[in-house]
């Protein structure tokens, strides 16, 4: 079911791009710095924070997406994205010292998302950004009740962001912004905020 959800996903995404691509390059002639047209490619890393009973705490979370934005107005482009993310047992202090990178007796949550992707540049260089789709996830944590123990868990949720940048060119751009991964299922609650740094590539 998960797997049928996202292939429909990016499907109908995919389907539609020709009802905005006449509209969008006629659009890039007019665009502020990096609105165009094009496909891109984001990463961020920061700080994630699971907010849930017994898997309350914090780490070290990434995220890498990439897709395609059409043009749609003046500074504005909106268009699919496709992702994965890791935002549960990264301990990056570790690496200098003997304990362990990847702590296995942590929560942790990482999966793939899909979805939509909205910039708007509301001057030639500042943007927001906005994003939100279907989160598949996988991740492991403590169950509730009076006896919790630890257990792994699988499903489909939902994702949301948003952020703000600078542009330094039409091909690059860094920002900050925050993210809501929504992952439960049952007795296990994993959902996730990743408040991180962020930079772009667009070609």
């Amino acid at each position: 079911m998960r797997n049928t959800a996202i292939v429909l996903a990016i499907a109908t995404a995919f389907v539609a791009a020709p009802c905005f691509i006449q509209k969008a390059h006629a659009q890039d002639a007019m665009n502020t710095t990096g609105a165009d047209s094009g496909f891109f490619v984001n990463g961020s890393v920061g700080h994630s924070y699971f907010g849930s009973g017994q898997n309350k705490g914090s780490d070290t979370g990434y995220q890498i997406n990439g897709g395609y934005r059409w043009a749609l107005a003046p500074g504005f482009a909106l268009g699919p994205e496709i992702g994965y993310n890791d935002l549960g047992n990264i301990r990056v202090k570790n690496v200098f010292n003997s304990q362990p990178v990847v702590s296995d007796n942590k929560a942790s949550l990482h999966g793939w998302n899909v979805g939509a992707n909205a910039k708007y540049n509301f001057t030639p260089n500042w943007y927001v950004a906005a994003r939100t789709g279907l989160y598949a996830w996988d991740g492991d944590g403590m169950s509730r009740g009076l006896t919790p123990i630890s257990t792994g868990r699988s499903g489909d949720g939902y994702y949301g962001g948003l952020g703000v940048g600078y542009d330094f060119s039409r091909r690059f751009g860094v920002g900050i912004g925050y993210d809501y991964y929504r992952a439960k299922k049952h007795d296990v609650n994993l959902s996730t905020g990743l408040l991180s740094a962020q930079a772009e590539v667009r070609f």
